[in-house]
């Protein structure tokens, strides 16, 4: 299969759609957006309920670890998507490597288990 690069005009055209969008909406609602700033308006709030004490806490190192941890296994589990669409194609070879993938993620997955990294206290 040969490709040219006006087969790619459609992604370029989707993209640009997709940024101007964004670019004109963010312009437009800065013009027509109202502009009355108040003492109450200003003030911040969470959720509706004032805010007590120092917004500068330090969060526990567990909770950036799974968060780290689930955005890794998230995208692990993306690259099962081009594998499954092409799964008939890719043949032994394709399925001999997957299942090295797996067992990979999967070792991953029993050690972190293993040393509990997903457990709250």
């Amino acid at each position: 299969m040969q490709s040219n690069q006006l087969d790619y005009l459609p992604i370029l055209m989707q993209a640009g759609l997709a940024v101007g969008f964004v670019v004109l909406t963010i312009i437009g609602s800065s013009f027509l957006g109202p502009k009355r700033h108040s003492k109450s308006k200003d003030k911040n709030f969470e959720c509706g309920i004032e805010s007590v004490g120092n917004a500068r806490i330090p969060f526990s190192v567990k909770y950036f670890l799974v968060a780290i941890l689930f955005v890794l296994f998230d995208v692990e589990v993306i690259f099962l998507y081009p594998w499954a669409v092409n799964f008939k194609a890719l043949g032994t070879e394709g399925m001999i490597k997957m299942v090295i993938f797996m067992s990979l993620l999967l070792i991953g997955f029993f050690y972190i288990i293993k040393k509990k990294a997903l457990e709250w206290e």
